[in-house]
């Protein structure tokens, strides 16, 4: 037997090499392995001997055909064939540009299946980039099911409290206008109770979370977190993939263990053949560990994940300058855009201080929105002199234009079906083309389509000067496509491959460009699309008192630099209602609306001040990490809080109240406990809010008098 112990960035890594040439990964976290934690022989009850880490397998993989060795009950991928076989090949440690990259290659000799288990550290941030290559190097063709991204059983083993007592389980919900829901769950909440002695546990009760499909995030962000409060303690995750995704924690032998992979067999109906000597690759997924110490271990978790999808993301400069976006459509012109319109919103917005205009959807169509969509030329209807003359006067007011777009679909009733697009253009299964909303979902794999959607691009960008895309997607086309693919899902994963290649090439075109990735506001908030796009939509949600906590929440699924953020004062409110407003996109992204045309004065000065502010603020959003004084928050809190801290350990804090009897509340700033440090309100500049900066106990303290009312702070520590 033989141990490799890797200690790198906060990170404890155990490898074991048994004498039978197994290889398992003992140990990942952010502390050292105790050796009794791995309690590794049992006997009880007349039962043998043995090893209670056998199935600590760096992969698993399912192949077609085989039968799988040992007990495991129900659709668990644990103890997958030939997975659980497979035997130790090589291992290499090596150095690049990113950090270091530990490769761990095993193989399965009668079927000729070899994997190599990357894992790709990054300096100085307590996060592993994690993916699996899978190589057929036998004679004949094999059938690939499952292959993990990610592996790691034992995730409960360290402490001495029962496994149900001390972990938690973090998970972000996600859906239409409900965006960025936050739960916490203890083990018996989510059905895996310890109800057998801990050596034999392996339940048929998996917790899994999937998408199917191409809209990643329709019901949960792809990421979550086990926290173990004992130790405290925490194992955070996210999947990289901008389509069919799941994970799992279950048990197996008294251990839990937690999975995290791309498209399945079962539940995306994905397989892959996998022909002598081709390789498949996994998506790749990202693993992390902390620990708390003067923040929640959970807070801890989030800012290393922070730093990581910076790391990992497309250079650009929109996430340098943090430009201030307008869109005419929440709470404005809501898809009904013309040119007449367009002029007096252009106005207000540049001189609220905006940097780029957006005209949201409708330029295009001279009747219906979305049967007919596709050509993307401009209604001459609603732009009678065409869209020239409008993105022209967008630039001389100082701000660069956009438009919306949907380039991955094709409506019913397109011209273009009749004389340039066959079958080839889009998804079909069982012989019949796809669609959902009277609109047919294009193959990026076609490189008739990819050339079109180039076509578009260039058009609006060299003809209307075009700066600003916000790419739509509106329709869910399942589980893939049938043509040139071994499987539906097989069809869909090389569709999403497609796509990202597709939008890297209109980024080398045009580096300047600014794509806001947006599906139905968040149903594709993943980073596979966020390490392309530099923004991304959170939400169609619009009653701004909700928003908060989407506003407030967004920061555990992507960067705050990247998150953007409606804020549309309406043209009856009073200044509170602009300020609750503004104050829900001062600390991400402005995505600025509503009718700043016809709001009266105070509020007009309101939201310009609000957005002057930004622009000196947001050089430190850029760098800064999320805390969450009052935790994440539910749509029904009273209070709501989001707090970034800066490189230079001062805090800015934005405080919303809806409803409640409490009028004061406290926020504890762990960070800057013991520390001198002074409290301002920065917005509004009416305020006369009393706050209070607690040095002892590390907490400011503010009163609310008024519901539905918002605050933005900072705090600076004067030592």
């Amino acid at each position: 037997m033989k141990r490799i112990n890797i200690f790198e960035n906060g990170i404890y890594m155990v490898f074991e090499i048994t004498d039978e040439q197994e290889i398992k990964l003992l140990h990942f976290a952010p502390a050292p392995l105790v050796e009794d934690d791995l309690e590794p022989f049992c006997k009880e009850k007349g039962f043998a001997l043995f090893d209670r880490t056998r199935s600590f397998r760096p992969v698993e993989i399912n192949i077609s055909g085989l039968d799988r060795p040992l007990e495991r009950h129900g659709n668990k991928y644990i103890i997958t064939a030939p997975g659980y076989r497979m035997k130790f090949k090589d291992f290499t440690d090596t150095a690049n540009q990113n950090g270091r990259l530990i490769e761990v290659t095993t193989y399965d000799e009668p079927t000729g299946i070899e994997a190599v288990s990357h894992y790709q550290f990054y300096n100085d941030i307590s996060v592993v980039r994690s993916w699996t290559t899978v190589k057929n190097t036998g004679d004949k063709p094999r059938t690939l099911e499952y292959v993990s991204s990610f592996n790691l059983n034992g995730i409960e083993k360290e402490g001495l409290l029962p496994q149900d007592k001390k972990l938690k389980i973090h998970v972000i919900h996600n859906s239409w206008q409900r965006e960025m829901c936050h739960r916490t769950y203890t083990l018996p909440e989510i059905g895996l109770s310890q109800t057998q002695p801990s050596e034999f546990q392996h339940s048929s009760k998996v917790f899994a979370l999937n998408n199917v499909g191409n809209w990643s995030t329709k019901e949960y962000i792809p990421m979550g977190a086990v926290e173990n409060t004992e130790t405290g303690s925490i194992l955070f995750f996210q999947i990289e993939h901008n389509g069919s995704w799941h994970w799992e924690i279950s048990d197996q032998e008294g251990h839990l263990y937690l999975q995290l992979s791309g498209p399945t067999e079962i539940e995306s109906h994905f397989s892959k053949v996998l022909k002598p000597q081709e390789e498949f690759e996994s998506v790749t997924c990202a693993a992390g560990v902390a620990q708390a110490d003067d923040m929640p271990a959970f807070d801890n978790a989030m800012a290393q994940l922070t730093r990581y999808r910076r790391l990992i993301r497309r250079r650009n400069k929109d996430n340098e300058r943090l430009a201030v976006i307008f869109n005419d459509y929440m709470n404005c012109l809501w898809g009904d855009p013309t040119e007449e319109k367009e002029y007096p919103l252009i106005d207000a917005a540049a001189k609220a201080g905006c940097e780029y205009f957006c005209i949201d959807a409708g330029w295009y169509a001279d009747g219906a929105w979305w049967d007919e969509v596709g050509e993307w030329e401009v209604s001459k209807k609603r732009f009678p002199n065409g869209l020239r003359p409008v993105t022209d006067y967008i630039r001389s007011k100082g701000m660069i234009p956009g438009v919306w777009l949907e380039i991955e679909v094709m409506g019913i009733n397109c011209p273009l079906l009749k004389d340039r697009c066959d079958d080839s253009w889009f998804f079909t299964r069982h012989g019949e083309r796809v669609y959902d909303r009277m609109r047919y979902q294009l193959d990026y794999r076609n490189k008739a389509v990819r050339d079109f959607a180039d076509s578009v691009i260039d058009r609006l960008v060299d003809e209307y000067g075009i700066g600003y895309i916000k790419m739509d997607y509106n329709i869910e086309p399942g589980i893939g496509t049938e043509r040139d693919a071994d499987s539906f899902g097989d069809g869909l994963l090389g569709h999403e491959r497609a796509y990202i290649d597709w939008l890297k090439g209109v980024f080398k075109r045009h580096p300047s460009l600014i794509i806001e990735n947006c599906s139905s506001g968040g149903m594709r908030i993943d980073y596979r699309m966020l390490s392309e796009y530099s923004i991304q939509s959170t939400s169609d949600q619009d009653d701004y008192k909700r928003y908060c906590t989407i506003a407030a929440n967004s920061p555990a699924a992507l960067c705050p630099e990247q998150s953007a953020i409606w804020s549309y004062p309406k043209t009856d409110g009073d200044r509170e209602e602009v300020v609750f407003n503004m104050v829900n996109a001062l600390l991400l992204r402005i995505h600025q609306s509503g009718h700043l045309a016809y709001i009266n004065e105070e509020s007009g000065a309101l939201v310009s001040e609000a957005i002057k502010l930004y622009r000196e603020i947001r050089r430190d959003i850029k760098t800064a990490v999320p805390f969450w004084s009052l935790g994440m928050s539910r749509f029904d809190d009273d209070y709501v809080s989001l707090g970034l801290r800066c490189e230079n350990e001062s805090a800015y804090i934005a405080l919303w109240r809806r409803e409640g009897s409490e009028d004061t509340v406290t926020l504890p700033i762990g960070f800057l406990k013991g520390r001198n440090a002074k409290a301002e309100c920065i917005y509004p500049s009416f305020s006369e809010n009393r706050f209070s900066f607690n040095k002892q106990s590390g907490t400011l303290s503010v009163e609310m008098k008024d519901c539905f009312t918002a605050r933005l702070f900072r705090i600076k520590p004067e030592e």
